[in-house]
């Protein structure tokens, strides 16, 4: 890699630049990251919390960045913290078959999947296959929101707060049942995932009778952009309004900060699809993942 005594450097093939150095990525894909918040608002808060919490921040095994170059610009970028998958932000298809060659070619770590928006997700799937003969499996498809126009809805009984030191234990418990019911990791564990939400002050919480019966948690503002995520009632407690209220909360405390909101659902879900449209959230971009094989022979 650039940067790191890697093969490709200036004039690298494909028009991909590769680099294990951050600065060296933030400086010449910054500023096309910056440039959409709304859309990549998931490269920003991670490449933030590189920044601010240091380059092992996801694991022992170093991130990799790079970037695509085109005349005049950088149309699209390389995000990847073992052990994740590794993200392509923007470019077109032809930009992501690229990048599958580059990393194929390369050797040394085979990423384990792709992240990316539906067609260029779909790309680097497909060449992935192709030059290394190891299936590739959608795992996951989701859409991205940006709010347009809040819409309160009928605030159910209680009200919302910030989560404290206090609600530690129900923290680490919700953070688990988020998990299981999504079928992703979140975060880093849900000790450390609860110290940082903390922190900062970014979970939010709808308390009804004296206890808390939903969250949702907002990311650090990142080029103008919040996240709101982790968006979790306990099952029992479902179906009586507690989740849309504590996310318009949430979401009204985000604008009136001045930053963008945003979320992402799984396209396949009707309910939490239809709860943020209700919200007043838009769709902005759907976005696809996919695992590889680890072998010619595996599913």
């Amino acid at each position: 890699m650039a940067g790191d005594g890697g093969p490709d450097g200036p004039g690298a093939k494909g028009g991909w630049r590769r680099t294990g150095s951050l600065d060296e990525f933030l400086a010449a894909a910054g500023p096309f990251l910056r440039s959409r918040p709304a859309l990549h608002t998931v490269a920003l808060t991670v490449t933030d919390g590189l920044v601010r919490r240091g380059l092992d921040l996801y694991g022992d095994e170093p991130p990799r960045f790079g970037w695509h170059e085109a005349p005049g610009e950088v149309p699209a970028a390389l995000l990847w913290t073992p052990p994740f998958a590794p993200m392509l932000i923007g470019g077109d298809e032809a930009a992501a078959r690229g990048l599958a060659r580059v990393l194929a070619e390369a050797g040394g770590l085979a990423p384990g999947g792709i992240g990316a928006r539906v067609e260029q997700a779909g790309a680097f799937a497909g060449e992935w296959a192709r030059l290394t003969g190891r299936a590739a499996r959608r795992t996951f498809r989701k859409r991205l929101y940006r709010l347009g126009a809040l819409t309160r809805p009928t605030a159910p009984p209680g009200r919302a707060r910030v989560a404290g030191e206090g609600d530690r234990t129900t923290l680490e418990r919700w953070h688990d049942g988020f998990a299981a019911d999504v079928g992703l990791t979140v975060g880093f564990g849900a000790a450390a995932w609860a110290d940082a939400g903390l922190a900062r002050g970014g979970i939010r919480l709808w308390e009804d009778g004296g206890l808390p019966v939903a969250m949702a948690v907002a990311t650090p503002p990142a080029a103008g952009a919040v996240r709101i995520t982790t968006v979790y009632t306990p099952p029992h407690l479902r179906g009586r309004g507690y989740a849309g209220a504590v996310t318009a909360d949430l979401s009204a405390r985000i604008v009136a900060g001045g930053d963008e909101a945003v979320l992402f659902t799984d396209s396949a879900n009707p309910t939490s699809n239809g709860l943020y449209r209700r919200l007043g959230y838009e769709p902005l971009a759907d976005f696809a993942e996919y695992a590889f094989g680890a072998d010619p022979k595996s599913p």
